[in-house]
């Protein structure tokens, strides 16, 4: 009898085990996921008037293959496919619905543009396929109650604006403010956080010009900004037109307090092309290390950053922080589908891009990581200030963060 009772406790015993790893073992694919496969799906103006940010396409694209080179995430090779959409939402709605309904990818990955990802938004919800770490700081995409398929990465550009007006208010309380700003939801959001952000001292803007993507130049309006007699110029421009503002400002020997949007401060594809001597004293923001930063020259995630350009993209232009941020992005990306295990699902992607906590990269500043819930859908939310000084920036001041 007690022999039974043993061999009946060993049976029970082993097919505990058996469903144990048959448990551990299961494995939940949606479209675009296999046992050997996962396919990333991804939109970026190669061409057109913001084909500056196709570096960052670029960049990610190099970073898959280098995570396929080392056997890939959890056994799975990334299979990546990058279409251009030239920066029109039109083409973008195109784009978006071939790699979802032809392609059948698991996610969008890093969609670059206000515009674009405006359009795609609520296909891709009614679709209920990611639209991940969207390559674009607007404030909409924390928006889990309407949009949980859709979030962000970066701060967001009401942050960013905010924290551009309190920094005026703080360093020039009588200022006389003028505004160039890109006339679509990527330029709104940051005026509207900077007029946010000056409060009742919204009598300080004196001027204001907005300009449309398929202008060939804004000299016109920063001629008008510059008869406002403005003392400071706040620059909400994309990098081709930032780049002409400066480097615009500059001819016109006018010397005001030029600040100039994070996305538009890149050395290599905006300070380059508007002229050194024309950026001298140039304000920005940022959330992460600039490669040509000698203050980095020691810092363990800048030497494995530049291993990997080095290795995969030795041609890359260092100064171009544009790819420090695909690089961030991809980061963000690789960590997600490891947190995703063998559970390959739109869902378990959005739950696992919604439960990131304290989470590092070899490309953001000290003190800043990546945070989010499922009521959190900012991952990013806090900035330091820098002015560019000879032939780089500088960062100055304490991490800030906006009202928002």
């Amino acid at each position: 009898m007690k022999n039974r009772v043993t061999m009946i406790a060993m049976t029970l015993v082993a097919f505990g085990l058996m469903l144990s790893v048959s448990a551990q073992e299961v494995k939940k694919y949606d479209a675009g996921a296999t046992d050997t496969e996962i396919k990333i799906g991804n939109i970026m103006p190669y061409s057109g008037p913001a084909s500056a940010y196709g570096a960052i396409g670029k960049i990610e694209t190099a970073y898959f293959k280098r995570i396929n080179d080392q056997g890939g995430i959890n056994g799975r090779k990334i299979t990546f496919i990058s279409y251009d959409d030239a920066y029109s939402p039109p083409k973008a709605i195109e784009q978006a619905r071939k790699l979802v309904e032809s392609d059948e990818v698991l996610l969008l990955f890093s969609p670059m543009g206000t515009p674009s990802n405006s359009a795609i938004q609520k296909y891709m919800n009614s679709r209920g396929v990611p639209q991940l770490f969207v390559a674009s700081a607007a404030a909409k995409w924390d928006d889990p109650k309407n949009f949980p398929w859709t979030m962000g990465l970066g701060a967001n550009y009401q942050t960013e604006g905010n924290i551009f007006a309190k920094f005026i208010l703080e360093q020039k309380p009588q200022a006389k403010i003028a505004i160039l700003f890109q006339n679509d939801d990527f330029g709104k959001d940051l005026l509207r956080g900077f007029t946010d952000g000056l409060g009742t001292q919204q009598s300080m803007i004196v001027a204001r010009e907005s300009y449309e993507v398929s202008e060939p130049t804004i000299d016109s309006q920063i001629v008008k900004l510059k008869h406002s007699n403005a003392d400071v110029v706040v620059n909400f421009a994309s990098p081709k037109f930032a780049a002409q503002g400066i480097k615009k400002i500059g001819e016109l020997g006018w010397r005001p307090l030029h600040i100039v949007t994070s996305v538009s401060s890149s050395v290599g594809a905006v300070i380059a092309a508007a002229g050194f001597d024309n950026a001298q004293g140039l304000i920005s923001a940022t959330y992460y290390k600039d490669a040509m930063d000698t203050q980095w020259k020691d810092d363990p995630g800048m030497a494995s950053y530049i291993a990997f350009l080095n290795a995969y993209m030795p041609d890359a232009n260092r100064a171009d922080t544009i790819l420090a941020i695909g690089y961030l992005f991809a980061q963000a990306m690789e960590q997600v589908l490891k947190q995703c295990g063998n559970e390959l699902t739109y869902e378990n992607v959005m739950r696992q891009a919604a439960s990131l906590q304290g989470v590092k990269s070899d490309i953001l500043i000290p003190g800043i990581t990546i945070n989010t819930s499922m009521a959190n859908f900012s991952p990013i939310n806090q900035m330091q200030l820098m002015r560019f000084k000879e032939n780089r920036w500088e960062l100055f001041g304490a991490l800030l963060k906006g009202s928002r």
